[in-house]
């Protein structure tokens, strides 16, 4: 492993350790927030409940879920602190694995990408936390699902696509050594 892999392959390290830090205080949280004796889901939220309910959740929760749902969304800038950086070193440990610069280019530039999917999230976030605290959602709705749907675009593709060069990469050494 050369000493550009290595450098990113650290990183990644200390971006995992956020990651699971974040998703794990989150996840614990979950149980909790409650509305109407039924879990509030998170992707609900940021994916596929619509306008009306969100309002209807975020006005109805009591004080206490309120605490922890606002709590949930702090946590998760941990969370996005892990998330999309080791997604850039993922990016950037594939750049190292493939061949051709047309692949590497692509690998620079989800890597890059990354930092959009990362504000994104903040703003999602933002939005959620300011419905939170005034229950009251405008013409802002349309924008706030363009900006989510975004950021799992980006932040998918790019975890995608390095994922599979890694695990294509791991095959490729081991039928090496095999056939040796």
């Amino acid at each position: 492993m050369n000493n550009h892999t290595n450098r990113w392959t650290k990183l990644f390290l200390f971006c995992l350790g956020l990651f699971i830090a974040g998703a794990f205080v989150m996840k614990w949280l979950e149980p909790d927030l409650v509305y109407n004796n039924e879990k509030i889901s998170i992707f609900g939220l940021e994916l596929f409940y619509p306008k009306q309910k969100i309002a209807e959740i975020l006005s109805g929760i009591d004080d206490k879920v309120k605490t922890i749902l606002g709590y949930h969304l702090s946590f998760d800038f941990i969370f996005m602190a892990g998330c999309y950086p080791g997604i850039a070193c993922l990016c950037m440990m594939a750049v190292s694995k493939v061949k051709g610069s047309d692949f590497k280019k692509l690998l620079f530039i989800l890597a890059c990408l990354q930092l959009f999917a990362w504000a994104f999230d903040i703003i999602e976030n933002f939005y959620l936390l300011k419905w939170l605290k005034q229950p009251v959602i405008g013409n802002e709705f349309g924008f706030y699902h363009a900006v989510v749907y975004s950021k799992w675009i980006i932040a998918l593709s790019a975890a995608l696509i390095s994922i599979v060069i890694h695990v294509s990469s791991m095959f490729k050494k081991k039928i090496r050594k095999s056939a040796a």
